[in-house]
């Protein structure tokens, strides 16, 4: 969770310094670049960063060393080969790409520059993937949390005392996730030593690939759904309102920190208790997850909702613009963590075809969407085909969960965050009689200390249960620890 929210910050910084030396045009290119390559990373990695983690957490709880190597060397392998192949036909289609589907030139130079890092992409990912099947999550947050994106802030700065251009900011991009990848492959190699004979290994090629190919499909579309609103609003829309868009989003990824976190965490674990059949267990996991994540993201949600112009003002005035966008997209979020883990659930106990099938639906259901809003309503347009596509992408594995195996996510605990929630609402609207709000930044920040404090107040109040103390010492700690070697 801290490597996430230091991500989210570090990353957030990076935004406000981008928006502020970029133009909207010129953010909106590099939001379209990033969109796009980051699609075709989707296409490369074949859904094999999340079967590697699934076969390392089944081989190492089965003591299988030659399958581990085995399923290494495939995934790395096949990660490889297939990254090089679609770098090449992204470099070799940007000018068509930019022309004919964003009607912007602009857009070529900066495609074929980042063709380049789709294998960086690709190998980042699988990799990640490898350590996290050890169960060794501390070595993907620092590569991919800590190092990646302050590699990324860090050259910005240097380069904004200049003039900083959009092919830099690309150039960035994919040398963080070079270095992201130097630092898992050493992690790797001192989990689980790579310099071993190569014939010692099981290689179980067509059952990583078998079981890779419809997650892939789910994936991959999974990935263009999340990136579709960016490139929808590129096609259909402005290049500007790419980048006001992009900001509204950004903001609204704080939201899904603590949520992303548990469900990287969870995922070999569930995994290894659905091979043990140990039910009751996974049906725990379930609501407690879907507590805590709910519990966590309410309070970011209600003051997205509650105060969007002034958190767009930050960026500029020429982002001022998204606030309704980002009031909706904080909506989205709602919807996506009030209905847990079901999606990870589904995916780890194996039911890939379901899944495909739920991101078939779902990226079905937003393209028919944002084809009829975009036009007519722009970004609005596109939150809104946003909002309605989630709803029912969440509500499917909900219910699949529950016909399989009975499982839902929630207990009467989740009460408790609601009724806080309730309340931080009712100050927020009285604290505008007292104070009304306007562009001040110190006006914003006493709003939002209110509607914390009343919803933190409540919540302890009511009273958290031992389970949950224990979870709020674990989050607590890294932070007292840091701050005691200061």
């Amino acid at each position: 969770m801290v490597g996430r929210l230091f991500n989210y910050i570090v990353r957030l910084a990076m935004t406000v310094l981008l928006a502020r030396l970029l133009t909207t045009e010129e953010y909106g290119l590099y939001n379209l670049t990033l969109s796009t390559v980051t699609v075709a990373a989707a296409v490369a990695v074949f859904g094999l960063d999340t079967t590697v983690m699934r076969q390392i957490a089944v081989m190492r709880s089965r003591k299988d060393e030659n399958g581990l190597w085995g399923t290494i060397q495939v995934g790395l392998g096949a990660s490889l080969f297939f990254s090089a192949f679609v770098a090449a036909i992204l470099f070799g289609l940007a000018y068509p790409i930019a022309e004919n589907i964003f009607h912007d030139l602009r857009l070529a130079p900066l495609l074929q520059i980042a063709a380049f890092t789709v294998p960086l992409l690709t190998m980042s990912d699988v990799l990640a993937g490898a350590t996290r099947g050890f169960r060794n999550m501390s070595d993907t947050v620092i590569a991919q949390n800590f190092v990646q994106p302050m590699v990324r802030i860090v050259l910005i700065v240097i380069l904004a005392f200049g003039n900083l251009e959009v092919w830099q900011t690309v150039v960035i991009f994919g040398f963080a996730d070079f270095c992201a990848s130097l630092i898992l492959l050493f992690q790797l190699n001192r989990k689980f030593g790579l310099r071993r004979s190569f014939s010692g290994a099981r290689r179980e090629i067509g059952q990583v690939l078998g079981f890779s190919f419809p997650l892939w499909l789910s994936d991959l579309l999974t990935n263009f759904r999340g990136n579709l609103q960016t490139l929808l609003i590129g096609s259909l829309g402005t290049i500007e309102g790419v980048g006001i868009f992009s900001i509204a989003n950004q903001v609204t990824l704080l939201g899904t920190a603590f949520h992303a976190s548990l469900n990287q965490s969870a995922r070999p674990l569930i995994a290894e208790l659905n091979d043990q059949g140990k039910r009751n267990q996974l049906g725990h996991i379930y609501q407690t997850t879907t507590r805590w994540v709910v519990t966590i993201n309410l309070p970011i949600i209600l003051i997205a909702i509650l105060f969007p112009e002034q958190i767009m003002s930050i960026f500029g005035k020429s982002y001022i613009a998204g606030a309704t966008t980002l009031s909706i997209l904080a909506l989205v979020n709602l919807v996506h963590v009030a209905t847990g883990m079901c999606g990870a659930l589904l995916e780890m106990t194996g039911h890939t075809v379901l899944k495909l099938v739920n991101t078939v639906i779902r990226v079905t259901l937003a393209i028919v969407m944002n084809f009829i809003l975009i036009p007519r309503y722009g970004i609005v347009g596109a939150a809104i085909a946003a909002l309605i596509h989630e709803t029912v992408a969440n509500i499917l594995p909900l219910g699949q969960i529950w016909r399989l195996y009975g499982l839902q996510p929630y207990s009467s605990e989740i009460l408790k965050p609601l009724l806080a929630a309730a309340l931080g609402v009712g100050g927020g609207l009285l604290m505008r009689e007292i104070l009304p709000l306007n562009q001040s930044l110190a006006v914003l920040a006493s709003h939002v200390v209110v509607v914390l404090a009343i919803y933190g107040l409540t919540l302890r109040l009511i009273g958290f249960s031992k389970e949950d103390q224990t979870m709020i010492r674990q989050i607590a700690r890294p932070v007292r620890l840091l701050f005691s070697r200061r």
